[in-house]
């Protein structure tokens, strides 16, 4: 029963409206390069771009194609995170911080040549 699985793919967002039993509807997402990753610690949401998948448990052959599937872990622009929505089904890409991306840290700038005399 049901419809086909959809593999949502890295790239430009694409997104299909499909209709569903009991006049519904669901975004069946196609692409996405855009996810909502909450911060546990903080309560915050906000988007970032996902960079690439790093792990998938539903198969191993998706972390190389970049296919987005509930409990994947992708990088993002602000660390890794867990996608918690089902893309092919809800048309979105929600996801859980799991590691934050550490800023760089800078370096206290040197005194100029002309302040050490």
């Amino acid at each position: 029963m049901g419809s086909e699985f959809v593999e949502t793919k890295l790239g430009a967002p694409k997104r299909v409206e499909q209709r569903a039993y009991g006049r519904g509807r669901k975004f069946r997402l196609l692409s996405a390069n855009i996810a909502n990753v909450t911060d546990t610690k903080t309560g915050q949401a906000r988007q970032a771009k996902i960079l690439t998948v790093v792990e998938n448990p539903a198969d191993p052959h998706f972390v190389r194609r970049n296919v987005l599937t509930r409990g994947a872990v992708i990088e993002t622009e602000l660390g890794k995170a867990r996608v918690t929505s089902r893309p092919g089904q809800t048309g979105i890409v929600n996801a859980v911080l799991i590691e934050a991306r550490k800023a760089p840290e800078e370096k206290p700038a040197e005194p100029e040549a002309a302040e050490r005399s």
